[in-house]
């Protein structure tokens, strides 16, 4: 969700990779409906493991929940953050309404980080 989040708040200014630390087989639907439904898109998208490679070619790594830990690989210049969410499931909210509150506050960290990462104008 963030990956597309993030393609569509920062256009083509930020060059976005999404990968898991233990990938499903197949994107979760309702996530994929819920960006859907703000105009962004998981189209091209698949579930993969993270590329050490690409770890050390990346300016920011983000992780998504405290489930799950990335650790630097040698050569990575890179920072690793991870973004703790408030999980509605945990207060009984499921399903749509749940996906569109995970939405909600991804989009606005993706807004922050889109921001940080934003190189001002040689103009």
């Amino acid at each position: 969700m963030a990956a597309a989040l993030m393609r569509q708040i920062a256009g083509g200014s930020v060059q976005v990779h999404s990968a898991g630390t233990a990938p499903g087989t197949a994107l979760n639907v309702l996530s994929a409906a819920s960006v859907a439904e703000v105009g962004a898109s998981m189209d091209g998208e698949r579930p993969k493991p993270i590329d050490p490679e690409l770890l050390r070619a990346v300016d920011r790594v983000v992780v998504i929940g405290d489930e799950a830990v990335v650790e630097p690989v040698p050569g990575m210049v890179g920072t690793i953050e991870t973004w703790t969410l408030d999980e509605p499931s945990a207060r009984g909210i499921e399903g749509d309404e749940r996906m569109r509150l995970v939405r909600e506050e991804l989009a606005e960290r993706v807004r922050r980080l889109a921001a940080d990462l934003a190189v001002p104008s040689a103009v």
